[in-house]
């Protein structure tokens, strides 16, 4: 019964993953994501249902597509692969049963909703590492959808949850003061600031997670940041200004360690 559970949970990360390859390559040009179908980049023949299938259409194309036979960036796969594998590991690691999510009872029930927030916190993450990677920006649109799903949660926690308010307040009011600044120093500087995005996506995160995982994905990020920065120097010495995808690390490693702490604390005890 659990791996008809963890099949679902893989083919909704895929589901997930594809559609996050779309929404990587509008958001950041002001595209629609929900209304336009899709299309060939190169050929831009719209694509059919069967074109579509995350993994099974890439592997059974060949890598190409259908209509133009221009060869498919392999990202595309490794994405709709890396969230399948992703959905699939938290959905491991909450250690969920069937028949648990088959009765009707309220514990169930919270389980449900915080597995449904865990979908859309992991969502939000993707869809910002993937535009952080090809761009090295942090799509402000995806980070007011998270901070929505947050404001969600946190009326979630305190209303059904009895967990006081006052550290989401400090949140919150930490979420407001960044915000201002940016908008501030937009008005100055007429242009993005990568340094508030990150501290933004920063708070984001802690506010979903804890203290201890956002200290690993710090310390991890660092780490990333200095091979990244150390590799990109080896290979193009000219280079002076190295632009480092800070949030696609960020996202990375808290990913990882939130499944590893759901994993200590609901497997191993």
């Amino acid at each position: 019964m659990e791996i008809i559970l963890y099949g679902i949970m893989f083919i909704i990360g895929t589901l997930i993953g594809s559609f996050c390859t779309l929404a990587v390559y509008r958001i950041p040009i002001g595209k629609d994501i929900t209304h336009e179908r899709s299309f060939c980049p190169n050929c831009n023949h719209r694509l059919e249902f069967w074109d579509l299938i995350p993994i099974v259409s890439y592997l059974a194309l060949g890598g190409k597509c259908r209509y133009c036979k221009e060869k498919i960036r392999i990202r595309y796969l490794l994405f709709e692969l890396g969230s399948g594998i992703t959905f699939l590991l938290l959905a491991l690691s909450t250690n969920i049963h069937l028949e648990e999510l088959l009765t009707n009872t309220e514990e169930t029930i919270n389980g449900i909703v915080l597995i449904g927030f865990g979908i859309l916190y992991f969502t939000t993450l993707i869809l910002i590492a993937g535009i952080d990677k090809e761009r090295t920006e942090i799509a402000k649109p995806v980070l007011l959808f998270g901070f929505i799903i947050l404001g969600l949660y946190i009326l979630y926690l305190c209303t059904f949850k009895n967990i006081l308010v006052y550290k989401y307040a400090i949140y919150l009011i930490f979420i407001l003061i960044i915000i201002l600044l940016d908008i501030w120093l937009m008005k100055k500087k007429g242009k993005e600031n990568y340094t508030i995005s990150i501290l933004l996506l920063w708070i984001y995160m802690l506010s979903f997670t804890n203290t201890d995982i956002m200290l690993f994905t710090i310390i991890a990020t660092l780490i990333f940041v200095a091979i990244h920065s150390i590799a990109h120097k080896l290979e193009e010495k000219e280079k002076e200004n190295v632009k480092v995808p800070i949030g696609f690390y960020m996202v990375i490693s808290n990913i990882f360690f939130t499944i590893l702490a759901n994993f200590l604390a609901n497997i191993v005890k």
